[in-house]
């Protein structure tokens, strides 16, 4: 045979033994691995678990849900392949998505518009909520689920000839219960090109299609939740809140984006716990008690529903030790601390009056409101989850489900056998329990599993059913002869269908489901589709949810009067770290700490703050003054010496006596200015100072009566020059006496002509134009514009 052929040969195997033997070359070597192309000889070397419901068809659909939830012990001495045993511990809830998958395939098979004359069956395997588990059964799932890669084997196996009939390969599997699972899948199954829909994963990071090519999902990105709580936490202003988020992708993505939206709102995140699944008791006894120790009233919690399950029981076993350590009737007791006795209030002990804020990982979990702890601790518990849908038939359908009409549905006989303590069929899985007597029915069952109220996860696995229908419909739709140049499309039959085709078909599928819902692909991700539900107690102190509002992709639709919060009533809780500073005051960072917390610092004089939390005062105009709270300004009150009032009275009789005794003094002095007495006493100057006197003694007049802006202008200018030039004179004719006293000492000529006439004139009046440019720039400076 040559190389040729061998390597043709190879090609007729499934893709993953292709891939092993891909591994295999390039970890022996190159000519080891050819050693295994040329003997094809290669067998499976693990058997996946039997926990398997397969159903044959045209087209067959994978499916991986987590219907167990006990993983079997592993024994890995790495001596031998560690043997994947079937997990236990049937759930009741996934087995719900199973039949909801079996259910909508029902309604495509019967549709006579949707797949006319193609079969779609599934092969559903159980991935037990592990990694490991679910890339087993993945692969078994796409490799067909052969025991050998021989060709003719396999040739003869497929055609029906051989012994046993392999199952065929799977062009699309709906699972990936996780992100984490998906992630996985994705990332194994993306070289093979299988298409990987997902029900419930939820992480942003699965829409990066260049890591994730093949990954799709009809449940919202978690970026859609996050912004809503930063909507809630700025719609009712929620400026100090504290989280609670699981440690793994799916907290910490959540809180991430939730500190992004709240970065520049002013609001602040006063803790943040981790819960690790491994160590949950100790880390929710340290979370609760630093939600007890917090002043935080409204706390996030990102975690699954059994870590909050825990949080609550360590919340209420506080509240039950500080109840038995403060037992008073009045509920106030004393402390002794120091040989003093203070008062406490035993509510300062218990944490009673904290609002949680639930992400959809719990905010529907019946065990969680039929929890004891959750009435006592967690009242109004305000939540996101996924939209709520109806599906017509499908409580019919639950309640026919029988398992002698499903002979080969080893979940449906194993969920018979849990419900009513018998077996159903001549084998049991358990040989203890009595055979059935074939009147039990699940019409009056009322568990999870028959609950239809609340579909909503279960709806994700409807969908993603109708979205890979409607893909493969087109798929397998012959081109319109009327379709424009250029359409490459061709007319398959089921049994070529290539994954990879079906994937670029499942990209552009857009259709309306038969609820008139109208359903399409934004890359990996759908259009964000949640319900706002509230946590309320009934008359008989059970808790149920009510339905208070809705969230499309982010606009948010909320009733607010609906609310009841975790006081009982509809009043909004307050979650601040420092109250909203009053009108007057403006904040003021406290050194250290966030800025949530701050202090309010009253407004100086003249100064207004008239919004609460104002960040700084504003001055008031020139006019106006601060009132007494300092909120508002007004007008300011003048306060002057009126001309009625006896002081005034008796300061303008004052004013105009000196007035009328300088003006005769100045009249007396001009009848004689031709006098010897008068010309020696350097007339000029002295009719200057008369002058400048009988101004200031006017001038004072101008400050009695109200106030004017000329007036406020005039006054001080004019009593200013006035005073200088009165002062001047007097400075000038001083110094003349004191030259006149020297002038007979020898040398006095010289002294002498610097006090003639025209010097005394210049001195006084370069004294007053110094006053007079310093009143102007005064003037223009205070009043300026």
């Amino acid at each position: 045979m040559s190389w040729m052929s061998r390597l043709i040969t190879l090609w007729t195997c499934s893709a993953p033994s292709l891939l092993l033997v891909g591994l295999v070359g390039r970890q022996l070597g190159l000519g080891v691995g050819l050693q295994v192309v040329q003997t094809l000889n290669c067998s499976r070397w693990a058997t996946p678990s039997d926990k398997g419901v397969f159903e044959d068809g045209d087209v067959i659909l994978g499916g991986l849900f987590n219907l167990y939830y006990i993983p079997p012990t592993l024994e890995h001495d790495f001596t031998r392949q560690p043997q994947y045993k079937s997990c236990t511990g049937l759930q009741n809830l996934p087995l719900q998505y199973i039949y909801a998958l079996m259910f909508a395939l029902d309604e495509i098979n019967h549709s006579p518009t949707l797949l006319p004359g193609v079969k779609l069956s599934y092969f559903i395997r159980d991935s037990c909520a592990f990694p490991t588990w679910a890339l087993q059964a993945a692969l078994s799932l796409v490799s067909g689920d052969t025991p050998s890669c021989n060709p003719a084997a396999g040739f003869l196996e497929a055609a029906g000839i051989g012994a046993k009939k392999r199952d065929p390969p799977i062009p699309l599997i709906i699972g990936g219960d996780s992100s984490i699972t998906a992630q996985a899948l994705s990332r194994i199954l993306g070289p093979l090109s299988v298409p990987l829909v997902s029900y419930t994963a939820s992480c942003p990071c699965l829409s990066d299609r260049r890591e994730y090519s093949n990954f799709f999902r009809t449940m919202a990105s978690d970026i859609y939740q996050a912004r809503a709580f930063v909507q809630l936490a700025l719609k009712f202003n929620w400026t100090w809140v504290g989280a609670v988020i699981a440690n793994n992708d799916y907290g910490l993505n959540l809180l991430k984006i939730f500190q992004e939206g709240i970065q520049e709102a002013g609001v602040c995140l006063a803790f943040v716990e981790t819960l690790q699944r491994e160590s949950i008791v100790s880390d929710t006894k340290r979370a609760a008690l630093t939600i007890q120790a917090s002043t935080v009233k409204v706390i996030l919690v990102f975690t699954w529903y059994t870590d909050v399950k825990e949080l609550f029981v360590q919340l209420a076993n506080i509240n039950v030790r500080n109840k038995d350590m403060w037992n008073v009737p009045n509920k106030e007791t004393y402390r002794q601390e120091k040989n003093f006795l203070v008062l406490v209030s035993c509510n300062y002990f218990k944490v009673t009056d904290r609002q949680f804020i639930a992400s959809e990982a719990w905010s529907t979990s019946s065990d969680l409101l039929k929890e004891p702890a959750s009435s006592k601790v967690a009242g109004g518990v305000f939540g996101v989850a996924i939209r709520s849908s109806f599906l017509p038939g499908f409580d019919s359908y639950i309640r026919k489900l029988n398992p002698s009409l499903r002979p080969n549905d080893k979940f449906l006989r194993e969920f018979w056998e849990n419900q009513f303590r018998c077996s159903p069929g001549k084998t049991s899985l358990s040989t203890s329990l009595p055979a059935c007597n074939g009147s039990e029915t699940l019409a009056g069952v009322h568990n999870l599993f028959t609950d239809t109220t609340q579909l909503r996860v279960t709806y994700n696995v409807y969908l993603a059913v109708y979205a890979a229908a409607h893909a493969l419909h087109t798929l397998f739709s012959c081109p319109d002869i009327n379709s424009p140049p250029g359409n490459s499309s061709t007319c398959l039959v089921p049994n070529q269908i290539s994954p990879s085709e079906l994937f670029q078909h499942l990209s552009n599928v857009k259709f309306t489901t038969p609820q008139g819902e109208l359903f399409y692909f934004q890359g990996a991700d759908t259009t964000a589709k949640y319900d706002l539900l509230n946590w309320q107690k009934t008359p008989d102190g059970q808790l149920k949810i009510a339905l208070v509002g809705r969230i499309d992709g982010f606009d948010m639709h909320l009733n607010e009067s609906a609310i009841q919060w975790h006081t009982g009533s509809s009043q909004v809780p307050v979650s601040v770290c420092s109250e909203r500073c009053p009108l007057g005051t403006r904040m003021a960072s406290r050194k250290g700490e966030p800025i949530c917390c701050f202090d309010c610092i009253p407004c100086a004089d003249g100064e207004i703050s008239n919004k609460t939390g104002a960040l700084q005062c504003d001055r008031c105009p020139t006019e106006f003054w601060s009132n007494s709270e300092r909120s508002a300004c007004i007008v300011r009150q003048l306060d002057f010496l009126a001309y009625n009032e006896t002081l005034g009275i008796t300061l303008t009789a004052v004013a105009v006596s000196g007035v009328t005794a300088t003006t005769i003094v100045f009249v007396v002095f001009i009848y004689y200015r031709q006098t010897p007495m008068v010309r020696a006493n350097n007339s000029e100057l002295s009719f200057l100072l008369l002058l400048s006197l009988k101004l200031c003694f006017l001038c004072s007049l101008v400050f009695i009566g109200r106030p004017a802006v000329w007036s406020c202008r005039f006054q001080q200018a004019a009593f200013g020059i006035s005073f200088v030039l009165s002062i001047s004179c007097l400075q000038v004719k001083t110094m003349v006496v004191l030259a006149a006293f020297r002038s007979a000492r020898p040398g006095a000529e010289a002294l002498m002509k610097w006090f003639g006439p025209a010097q005394q004139r210049g001195s006084v009046c370069v004294f007053t134009c110094v006053q007079l440019v310093l009143q102007y720039l005064s003037l223009t400076l205070r009043y300026r514009g």
